[in-house]
């Protein structure tokens, strides 16, 4: 066994724990999730550090909070001189490899990784920057709205699936590559898929493998919006939940098109595990399967992410290595800020300065932490101010200052329909965590320094359209002439390397 082992990182988008069979669910069907977590550790508690695509996806390259790399939203770049696991794994031998998103925004686009197989599915300007000076007032060109439950559906081919189908055939590719050309160095390779994130769309195979009467109503029935929490308020005016007649139907079929991209999504996982398979490569790696947050899918009658509460906040974790690690569930409440320290710990010395922690001792057999403390930032649209959540034993609290305390017993309330921050029972509990959220944060420095950077993106996104353009979307690097069979190789022996295994 490799003392360095292979690291393969799956990232699934706006993919809930809730909704994975690993996790109970009773209805989706993912066979190849669930053997990794059958065969691996499997952490039950696992939550975003802030539940939006591109910051949150910061988080887990870096190990750090959006309000210390100021990779706040989706418009918001992670600054390159910020280390990520990917330039641990560099630093210590590793071959560093991305395929699919990551959303990344500004010029630097590998963010320590050596090879970017494909492009990115979404912008990687300025464009996507909120404006807290607005409000709530929509910004109609990119914020959510209803279209992706109005149109759920089949659909042979989309924007999507296009990306996926191009992420796993580059992955499967580079697999073969390493083992052909590369089989003694350590390969660290990411593959981060774009599903089952909305719109609710899927063929027609995957959309074939539930029945109607399989897909299962929200658990938590909708909440008349003038019953609903302030943020949640905000959340449902910003994607315009209250502007079209949501039908069962609608609701039915968008829970039957995300079911269906979650098993396109495991599907392709399958290829991808296959081809570490048939190269050799699979005794020796470890296999961490996560997502960047969580999906509401009709909840309380919510859609989208942008929230603490369960739903949008907890993700699915795994890491699976059965020659490693013992099989195991960790009831420990951890982050995917404690992503990046893993990778780089599993490869060697890891990652300092970092607002998460290797897992590596639970990997190996450490006891469980109950009252192990989780925290999370949200600094991006549908918001007016920072919001943070601090997780701890059976709590979750939430504070921003425009808002009431939330403080729910996970315990006794799963479902977090009951807010007890009022309750005189819990006035001890609510005032130490009022503290230590100022302790943790200022929130009056954090919420002008998310401004002042909205106002110098807003500008320069502007400024940078006018007159000659240059984008910064990643274009991945081809080199025919290094391709195939070319008249700078010896033509026996490229055939020779080529092939795996090698031929007798």
């Amino acid at each position: 066994m490799r003392e360095r082992p292979h690291i393969l990182l799956l990232v699934a988008d706006q993919l809930s724990a809730l909704f994975l069979r690993a996790y109970g669910h009773p209805v989706t069907k993912t066979p190849a999730i669930d053997r990794l977590a059958h065969e691996g550790v499997v952490f039950d508690r696992a939550y975003t550090a802030s539940p939006l695509c591109a910051p949150a996806r910061a988080v887990l390259m870096s190990g750090r909070l959006p309000s210390r790399t100021g990779a706040y939203d989706n418009g918001a770049e992670l600054p390159a001189s910020t280390p990520t696991f990917a330039h641990a794994l560099r630093l210590q031998g590793y071959r560093t490899c991305l395929a699919g998103k990551m959303h990344f925004v500004g010029p630097d686009q590998l963010h320590g990784f050596e090879e970017r197989l494909t492009t990115d599915i979404y912008p990687a300007d300025f464009g996507w920057t909120p404006d807290w000076r607005r409000g709530n007032e929509r910004i109609d060109w990119w914020y959510h709205n209803m279209s992706s439950v109005k149109q759920a559906g089949v659909a042979e081919i989309t924007n999507q699936l296009e990306f996926d189908d191009e992420v796993v055939f580059h992955s499967v590719r580079r697999v073969y590559d390493h083992a052909r050309y590369e089989p003694d160095t350590p390969l660290c390779l990411c593959v981060s898929f774009t599903h089952p994130h909305d719109p609710f769309v899927a063929r027609q195979r995957h959309w074939d493998l539930y029945a109607d009467d399989e897909i299962d109503e929200p658990r938590i029935a909708p909440i008349p919006p003038d019953k609903l929490d302030l943020h949640s308020k905000r959340l449902y005016d910003a994607a315009q939940m209250g502007d079209v007649d949501v039908t069962a139907e609608d609701v039915r079929a968008s829970r039957h098109g995300y079911y269906a991209s979650v098993s396109y999504v495991d599907e392709r996982i399958g290829e991808i595990l296959a081809a570490f398979e048939a190269c050799g490569l699979a005794e020796d790696t470890v296999t961490v399967f996560a997502s960047d947050h969580g999906e509401f899918l009709g909840e309380r009658g919510l859609w989208y992410k942008m929230s603490f509460l369960e739903h949008s906040a907890r993700v699915p974790l795994v890491v699976h290595a059965p020659g490693r690690f013992e099989v195991r569930r960790v009831t420990t409440p951890v982050s995917i800020a404690d992503i990046a320290p893993t990778l780089s710990d599993l490869g060697g010395p890891g990652l300092s300065d970092v607002d998460g922690r290797s897992l590596v001792p639970f990997l190996e057999g450490a006891p469980e932490e109950p009252d192990a403390t989780v925290v999370g930032e949200y600094l991006g649209e549908g918001s007016v101010a920072p919001m943070f959540m601090i997780r701890r034993g059976r709590w979750k609290y939430i504070h921003s200052r425009p808002d009431p305390d939330h403080l729910f017993d996970l315990d006794a309330d799963p479902d977090e329909l009951l807010n007890v921050a009022d309750d005189p029972a819990n006035a001890e509990a609510v005032a130490a965590l009022r503290a230590e959220t100022g302790a943790r944060w200022d929130e009056e420095a954090l919420d002008a320094a998310v401004r002042r950077s909205q106002q110098e993106r807003l500008l320069l996104f502007e400024a940078l359209r006018s007159g000659r353009e240059r984008s910064w979307d990643h274009q991945p690097h081809l080199d025919a002439s290094a391709q195939y069979t070319r008249n700078s190789m010896d033509v026996t022996r490229r055939d020779e390397l080529s092939r795996y295994p090698r031929a007798p």
